[in-house]
């Protein structure tokens, strides 16, 4: 038999039950916090292809500032001759 205020609800009655509850709801969502986290932390905002650095290579970068003209074609095709 149950005694007075217990409804059912165990030993803190129904302020126990919500109390239950919210920490019930908590813990979910902590869970899906840090598996959100996890998968970012993991996958990173590295947008390169598979296979391929993310970094440019050195002769990427020489033909990039080649035709920005920063650099002449004499000084393109010496410094092209140095990377092979």
């Amino acid at each position: 038999m149950m005694g007075p205020g217990m409804m059912g609800f165990g030993t803190f009655g129904f302020f126990g039950m919500i109390i239950s509850l919210l920490f019930s709801i908590a813990v979910i969502i902590g869970i899906v916090w840090l598996v959100v986290w996890a998968v970012r932390r993991a996958g990173g905002n590295n947008m390169a292809l598979p296979g391929r650095s993310a970094l440019p290579s050195a002769k990427e970068i020489l033909q990039t500032r080649y035709a920005r003209g920063e650099i002449s074609r004499e000084e393109y095709l010496s410094m092209l001759e140095d990377l092979h």
